[in-house]
């Protein structure tokens, strides 16, 4: 009787790990971020919850929350090792209705930093004072 040798269940050979994918797709400088990321609440998955070694296939689609910035994406392809930025891109696709906002997040950003206009130079021994003073008025 012969017996036949089956692979040992496993990683899904279709499925990344989330954190490797989220730093080869460099959305994150380090896996250590990603997982951080993930762990924080700031990776989200249309098909269920976001953990670290959790699979990402093709097809899924992702929100990423980075500081300011907001990305809705879907899957393209898989990849474990990190290279250039131009076969990063290729990894994913942008949303139609995640570009729109965060490009409209970006335009308010950029309105609401236009009113402010940075001195020419910095303040000399007379100002600074004035402005020591002025933080002591909000203190009290």
């Amino acid at each position: 009787m012969k017996h036949e040798h089956r692979p040992a269940p496993g990683p899904d050979p279709a499925a990344v790990r989330l954190d490797i994918w989220l730093w080869a797709a460099r959305f994150f400088k380090t896996r250590s971020l990603a997982k951080q990321a993930i762990e924080g609440g700031k990776i989200e998955l249309e098909t269920g919850a976001a953990r670290p070694a959790r699979g990402v296939q093709v097809g899924d689609r992702l929100r990423i929350v980075r500081g300011e910035e907001r990305w809705e994406i879907d899957v393209l392809a898989l990849s474990e090792a990190r290279g250039p930025a131009s076969i990063a891109q290729k990894l994913y696709r942008e949303t139609e209705a995640g570009r729109a906002a965060r490009d409209a997040a970006a335009e308010q950003r950029r309105l609401t930093g236009a009113g402010y206009a940075k001195p020419p130079t910095k303040p000399d021994k007379r100002a600074r004072r004035l402005i020591r003073a002025l933080g002591d008025i909000d203190a009290m």
